[in-house]
Formats: C-alpha cells, structure tokens, sequence
C-alpha cells in the first residue's frame, strides 16, 4: 500500500530535530488527525503516542500514527515545514494530482 500522507524533506528535518532536541522516547510519533467534524474540522498534527484506535505506519523512517477513524479524510494530505515573516510552522495541504 502507498503511504496515506506525505512528508516532504524540510517536514521530516524538522520532525527528525524535534524529536532528537526534545529528546522525545521512541515510542512517539507524528499525528495526524482532525479536530472537530469532518466538514467543519481542522487538521491535528502533534507528537503522540500509538492507541489502540490508530493505524501506524513508517513513512521514510517518520513514525506516523492516525486515528483509523480519521483516515479517509487524511489520505493524500501532504505536510510540509515553512519558514516566513511572519514566524515558521508546520503546514498541511491536500497534494495537488499529478
């Protein structure tokens, strides 16, 4: 199966430095999710631990755990990390089709 979501390289330097600086314990993972309604909601992206609702997945060597109930609305997001004027986050968009 192709991965749900993809990282792109600034993503996953971010993610790697994040992990290694904070010095966060194997056992976490990058989620990915929603918060709220489905049409309504907003995307969640964190730090968290595997549940027993979640479907985990390696993703060039990112552990990422979504809620198995959050899946189908996530699938082919991409999440990228954007440096600005007006400070730097993480971003989550859908990919555009090739």
């Amino acid at each position: 199966m192709n991965d749900p979501i993809r990282i792109t390289e600034k993503a996953k330097a971010e993610i790697t430095s994040t992990l290694t600086a904070n010095k966060i314990p194997d056992t976490y993972g990058l989620r990915i999710g929603l918060k709220g309604g489905a049409c309504t909601g907003t995307f969640l992206l964190g730090f968290d631990t595997q549940t027993e609702f979640d479907q985990a997945y390696l993703i060039d060597g990112i552990r990422v755990y979504i809620d198995k109930r959050h899946l189908m609305y996530v699938l082919g997001l991409s999440v990228d990390y954007e440096e600005g004027t007006n400070g730097s986050g993480y971003t989550v968009s859908a990919l555009a089709e090739k």
